[in-house]
């Protein structure tokens, strides 16, 4: 019996080395910046395999060697890492910019439905309020949090169709550098979405051009950040 035990405990022993050699941890930061960026999305390309930063910026996902791994944050830059090693890293997400290079003028983006872009982890965003390993566990807090991530990228794509390339060079004069500029840097929040209509939004973006237009010229750009 005893014997027994033993080769179980080596068993697990060597099942769960097995594991942490397959757990890859790192961080997620602002590029330019000390500024830890919670709730970014991870995904391994080649397992499908999911994990999301917590409040520290922190993540840990189980993936291997050659594969890649994608990081998705609204308002940023998507990256991505080949893994040559399982050493901790540290990400570096740069601040998104609009760029008409990027962007058909004309084109509108789909809305955000994570039950069809991640059919692999939408059950992971549903939180079940009577369920205390919802609540408790660790699959419970990274539930919410990519509960969370879905609902801010689905109020960014939101924002993209109402305050779209093509629909505020229909009313203000700009083109080029100056209109990535300017709605780069006038880029409306979804509060403000959610509670004004299209002639509203006409009006802001009016009022937003006089002050874009009153500003010294070498202003009318957004700052770069400071390393």
């Amino acid at each position: 019996m005893k014997k027994l035990l033993f080769v179980a405990a080596i068993l697990l022993f060597i099942a769960s080395f097995a594991r942490a050699q397959n757990t890859f941890k790192g961080t997620v930061y602002e590029n330019g910046t000390n500024t830890r960026l919670s709730d970014v999305f991870i995904r391994d390309a080649n397992s499908r395999q999911v994990s999301i930063t917590d409040k520290n910026g922190n993540f840990t996902i189980n993936t291997t060697v050659g594969h890649t791994l994608i990081f998705n944050s609204p308002g940023y830059n998507s990256d991505t890492l080949y893994l040559i090693d399982m050493t901790p890293k540290k990400i570096m997400l740069t601040t998104q910019r609009i760029s008409l290079s990027q962007v058909n003028i004309t084109a509108k983006r789909s809305d955000f439905n994570p039950r069809e872009e991640y059919p692999e982890v939408y059950e992971k965003s549903k939180v079940y309020v009577f369920s205390p390993s919802t609540w408790f566990s660790g699959e419970g807090k990274k539930a919410r949090r990519l509960k969370k991530y879905f609902q801010r990228e689905a109020e960014q794509r939101s924002i993209d169709a109402a305050f779209s390339p093509g629909y505020v060079s229909s009313i203000v004069p700009l083109k080029g550098n100056d209109l990535e500029n300017f709605m780069t840097m006038f880029r409306p929040s979804y509060a403000f979405l959610r509670s004004n209509n299209r002639e509203s939004m006409a009006a802001y973006i009016n009022d937003s051009y006089k002050k874009f237009m009153a500003l010294p010229a070498d202003k009318r750009a957004p700052q770069a950040l400071k390393p």
